[in-house]
Order: C-alpha cells, then sequence, then structure tokens
C-alpha cells in the first residue's frame, strides 16, 4: 500500500483516559485511509500503535476491542488485527445509509448555514464548476469526499453528524473507487454543481432530493458492477501488514 495510505498518529495528552484517547485517535486514523485503494487486507500492529501514540499497549487492546465492537476492525487470535472490508451488498446498505443522512442534512443546511459559508462553496469546490480532472486523480477524489462531508456539517445536527462519521471510511473508499469508472467523474462534478446551486438559492426540497439521486446512483453502479470489486474479502488470505510512520516528536 501506498505510503499516503499509512496511518499517522501523535502521541497523546494527558486528560482523558488513554483507552479513550487511543480509541479517538486511531478511530480518526482509519477514515482517513482508502481501505478498498488496494485488494490487500489491512492489517494493523499494536505494538506499532503503542508505540506511535506513546502508550503501553493495554490502552490500545481496550481501544481495539471497541472498534472490534462497532465494526472497524476484526482482531483474530494469532494472526493480529484487521480493517473490516465490506462486501457488495454491505456496501450498498452503506451508501443508502450514508445518502440518506447527507440528504437529512442539506435540506436543514439549507436554513441553518450561514450567507458567507452558502457564498464559500462555489469557491471552496472549484472543480465542479471546470472541466473534471482524469478519473482517480487524488485531488478531486479529495474534494469529492470533503464536498459530501461539507454537506454533512452545515446541516448542523450533531446526531446526523455522529452517524455518518462511523460511515465515512467505507463511503470514501468507495466514492473513490467509483470515480475511476468512465464517465462517473464527469458526471459527479456536474451533479455537484447542482447541488451547490440548490443550496445557494435555500431550496432546501431541492438540495435533499438531488443529494439523494446522486447518492443513489452510486449505489446502482455498484449493484450493476459486472467486475469482482476491490472491497471483495476472504477471511483466510494473509493480509497487507499496515506501516505506520514515526510522526514527529513522538516517543520511542
Amino acid at each position: 500500500m501506498a505510503e499516503d495510505d499509512e496511518i499517522s498518529l501523535a502521541p497523546l495528552s494527558a486528560g482523558a483516559s488513554l483507552s479513550t484517547l487511543a480509541y479517538r485517535a486511531i478511530k480518526d486514523a482509519l477514515a482517513g485511509l482508502d481501505i478498498y485503494a488496494s485488494p490487500e487486507t489491512v492489517r494493523l500492529d499494536a505494538r506499532r500503535l503503542s508505540r506511535d501514540l506513546g502508550v503501553s499497549r493495554t490502552p490500545v487492546r481496550e481501544a481495539l476491542m471497541v472498534l472490534e465492537q462497532e465494526g472497524f476492525v476484526r482482531c483474530e487470535a494469532r494472526r493480529g488485527v484487521y480493517v473490516v472490508r465490506r462486501t457488495r451488498d454491505e456496501i450498498v446498505d452503506i451508501v443508502h445509509a450514508w445518502t440518506a443522512l447527507e440528504g437529512m442534512a442539506a435540506r436543514p443546511a439549507c436554513s441553518r448555514a450561514t450567507d458567507a459559508q452558502l457564498a464559500g462553496l462555489r469557491s471552496a469546490f472549484p472543480d465542479f464548476y471546470g472541466e473534471a480532472p482524469p478519473p482517480g486523480a487524488t485531488a478531486y477524489a479529495d474534494a469529492n469526499i470533503r464536498f459530501h462531508q461539507t454537506i454533512i456539517a452545515l446541516g448542523d445536527c450533531p446526531v446526523i453528524s455522529g452517524l455518518a462519521e462511523n460511515l465515512l471510511m467505507h463511503v470514501r473508499g468507495i466514492r473513490n473507487l467509483a470515480l475511476r469508472q468512465d464517465g462517473r467523474a464527469e458526471r459527479s462534478t456536474r451533479e455537484h454543481a447542482a447541488i451547490i446551486d440548490a443550496l445557494c438559492a435555500r431550496d432546501g426540497a431541492r438540495a435533499e432530493q438531488l443529494v439523494l439521486t446522486h447518492g443513489l446512483s452510486l449505489a446502482t453502479l455498484i449493484e450493476q458492477s459486472d467486475e469482482e470489486p476491490a472491497w471483495s474479502f476472504e477471511p483466510e488470505d494473509a493480509g497487507h501488514d499496515l506501516g505506520i510512520p514515526h510522526p514527529t516528536g513522538a516517543a520511542g
């Protein structure tokens, strides 16, 4: 896996319990991964996590237990800890769930977002109003997921934001994977621009409908794909041992 996809963790500071801090740090790092970019399974090394966070292995083990209960990782005796990747059917369900949440956020965003926030959408996402970059381009892929996160944030609903956060790791990877399909990036830019226009017009009903149409088209793309997706996972696979770079200033 490329180094850009590796987890980077900073040492924890005193305050909340170390297991809680470790949980938050690891979960945030996982959310930033594109776990479907490679057919290899991502494996976490608890010892390296402990080293990079500057804590003992106990809070890291406790954090990983919680993450396993939440479905983010799978702990296998004598084999290690693996980041969970979903099946095709599960991914379709996740896309449906995210789309519903984003649609529910888009409607209140039209009344809750400030004029400055809405006016800044066009300048924040200029790629949506020009020629689409090549599918799979890193810059566009990053802007794509940031756009959908922005809609969630503009809805200003902590419950929706919290639920969406737990889906982000999978949604990020699948959206990036979909952008590599012929014509998907160009279609995506047009639909994003239309969503921004509806938000700026404070047309909640239209913004919600456009978000739903956009998200459900992704679910349909996944369902109808003839290729075996990169998210397929066989439990017996050895997997890829994820290297975690030692952050600047971390304890050795």
